[in-house]
């Protein structure tokens, strides 16, 4: 039975005045009723009720589950019990709830307690909790400690017994997204998967992006800010980045629906769908043409970026979603730590060599090639005998701090974009394992849009920017990655790599171009393979020349004009050869269209 909170005052009167020194010395009122004998008249039903509620409210399960009845809990588990109650949350676009007032008899002999949800689609819900909360004993007949009944009714307030929330919510059409001009870059329906109607046909590619189903991995997320399961998103691109402005505001109702078959539905809520205004973006129309064609039908990536603000003016083909061994652009963070640490200067010099032993394991430079001489040659002709050593001298823990300062292991804070990563300090064993991650190989993995984050770090100076597809939006720094007087000496260092070292491909008339090359060995990196090459770690005459360019990725990262940085760009090519000569002449096209089109 239930219990009766109109019987036994007397009882309770003295019960009270018992307690009233113990509650004295702990200062909590508001729990009277569940001090004072669990089991024993109304206030005991009050209080647990009212922490049951209170527990929904704060999302704390395990104490909703220990107040359940024992019969409750041998019909559904905590874990069931969490995820019915989060489903129904995410069901409201839940934001906050709070209990608002005292627990009351309700009709049924049930126990309502004033509940208020906030929510993002139908403003704030003013609820009841009702409860049917058993005495002690009166568990399935035993002499438990009784506690509440479960049902699905209490996922959620203002649910009646057989009832359960629900939703039928829609989108609004989808908005048209902006070129940085004003020019439409997509536009139209959003109703099925694929890229949406643009100006650029295909060219808009990567950059635009697709719209598709909700990813399954968002769909918790979605649901909660009321996208209907199955409804078309952005997946990929500046529809995905942008999506919660482009998709708008979804409207329908908030139902409690009967369980019983044939049952009807009462709304609790209802909200009008209101379509998103066009939303601007960064890309520029010009750079994303000559992105998408110097690119070509070649596998790799392209992205270019504006260094002071972080927008992205480009996407082509694998700019931001996929990773590969950055090769010798590395050496940009490499040769930043070494720098700052203090461990050299551009005029530093090196002995000549071909190779470097570390661990007893040669890592030969590209070719098997004799360099050395100044630290600023050495960057310039991607030297390995130089660098590998001297990220042994650097160390482990200040070469993957400085490369986490510059954006690998940390999101690069675009959906869809992926994270770039190197292994931790404790995690890099030995001369030959840290010596491979200082060229850029080993575990190291990049994208195209952190080498150019990189790169864009150095010529802003050492501040590292946000990426953002967002025109208008405020710039910020993620972090400080260099001094600005070491962020200067590594633009010098890049200059000399495009007037005279491995990337004078990029080398614009006129113009002042700072860059860096990357050829990343692929396979036994860091173990003494075959392939030689700018990052690579084996010997030289083990493969033709043809095999040896299919084994290996192909890097260029750079910005211009070198004083003045107005764009950056970095060029990834899978299987391509060395940096310097295809992917630098790739960056240059694009570079050229940039400074065309004034970005």
């Amino acid at each position: 039975m239930t219990v009766d909170t109109r019987t036994a005052r007397p009882e309770r009167t003295d019960r009270l005045r018992r307690a009233r020194p113990v509650l004295a010395l702990a200062g909590v009122a508001f729990v009277i009723g569940a001090i004072v004998g669990a089991g024993h008249g109304s206030n005991s039903a009050y209080g647990v009720a009212t922490r049951f509620a209170d527990a929904w409210t704060h999302r704390n399960y395990v104490g909703m589950y220990g107040d359940l009845d024992a019969v409750s809990k041998h019909a559904i588990s905590a874990q069931e019990l969490a995820d019915e109650c989060e489903h129904a949350l995410r069901t409201a676009t839940a934001t906050s709830q709070e209990v608002t007032g005292a627990a009351r008899q309700a009709p049924g002999g049930l126990v309502a307690v004033p509940v208020r949800v906030r929510t993002r689609l139908f403003g704030t819900l003013d609820l009841t909790y009702a409860l049917r909360v058993l005495a002690g004993g009166e568990s399935a007949g035993t002499n438990s400690a009784g506690g509440v009944v479960w049902s699905h009714s209490l996922e959620f307030p203002g649910l009646h017994r057989g009832e359960v929330l629900t939703s039928q919510l829609a989108l609004p059409p989808r908005a048209t997204l902006l070129a940085r001009d004003g020019s439409v870059l997509g536009e139209g329906p959003a109703t099925e998967a694929g890229q949406r109607s643009s100006p650029l046909g295909a060219a808009a590619g990567a950059a635009l992006g697709e719209v598709g189903p909700t990813p399954e991995a968002q769909t918790a997320q979605l649901e909660s800010e009321g996208v209907p399961a199955g409804a078309i998103v952005g997946v990929s691109g500046a529809e995905e980045a942008l999506d919660p402005l482009v998709r708008g505001r979804p409207g329908g109702q908030l139902l409690a629906t009967s369980t019983a078959r044939g049952g009807a539905s009462r709304v609790l809520a209802a909200t009008t769908a209101r379509a998103a205004s066009p939303v601007r973006t960064t890309i520029s129309p010009p750079v994303q043409r000559a992105a998408v064609a110097a690119l070509g039908s070649q596998l790799g990536g392209v992205v270019a970026m504006q260094p002071s603000t972080g927008q992205i003016l480009a996407v082509a083909g694998l700019g931001i979603n996929d990773l590969q061994p950055p090769g010798s652009t590395f050496k940009m963070v490499t040769v930043s730590g070494v720098l700052q640490a203090g461990l050299a200067t551009p005029s530093t010099t090196f002995g000549y060599a071909t190779y470097a032993t570390l661990d007893g394991v040669k890592l030969s430079n590209a070719n098997g090639e004799e360099c050395g001489g100044s630290l600023e040659l050495a960057f310039a002709v991607s030297c390995n005998s130089v660098f590998s050593p001297l990220g042994v001298k650097l160390g482990a823990p200040r070469l993957v701090a400085m490369a986490e300062s510059y954006g690998f292991n940390h999101s690069p804070g675009i959906p869809g974009a992926a994270e770039s990563t190197l292994p931790a300090a404790s995690q890099i064993q030995g001369e030959l394992d840290l010596g491979s991650t200082a060229i850029g190989q080993g575990e190291v993995q990049a994208s195209p849009l952190q080498m150019a984050t990189v790169a864009a770090t150095i010529a802003d100076g050492g501040h590292r920017p946000a990426p953002t597809f967002l025109y208008g939006s405020t710039p910020h720094t993620l972090a400080t990655a260099t001094s600005a007087s070491v962020a200067r000496t590594v633009r010098r260092l890049m200059i000399a790599v495009v007037r005279e070292g491995t990337g004078t491909a990029a080398a614009i008339p006129g113009v002042t171009v700072a860059g860096k090359t990357g050829t990343a060995e692929l396979g036994s990196a860091g173990a003494g393979g075959c392939a030689s090459s700018e990052g690579g770690t084996g010997t030289s005459g083990c493969h033709s020349a043809s095999e040896e360019k299919a084994s290996t990725d192909a890097w260029f990262a750079a910005f211009a004009p070198a004083l003045d940085p107005r764009i950056v760009v970095c060029v990834m090519l899978v299987r391509d050869g060395a940096g310097g000569e295809t992917a630098a002449p790739i960056a240059r096209e694009v570079i050229e269209a940039g400074l065309r089109a004034g970005v």
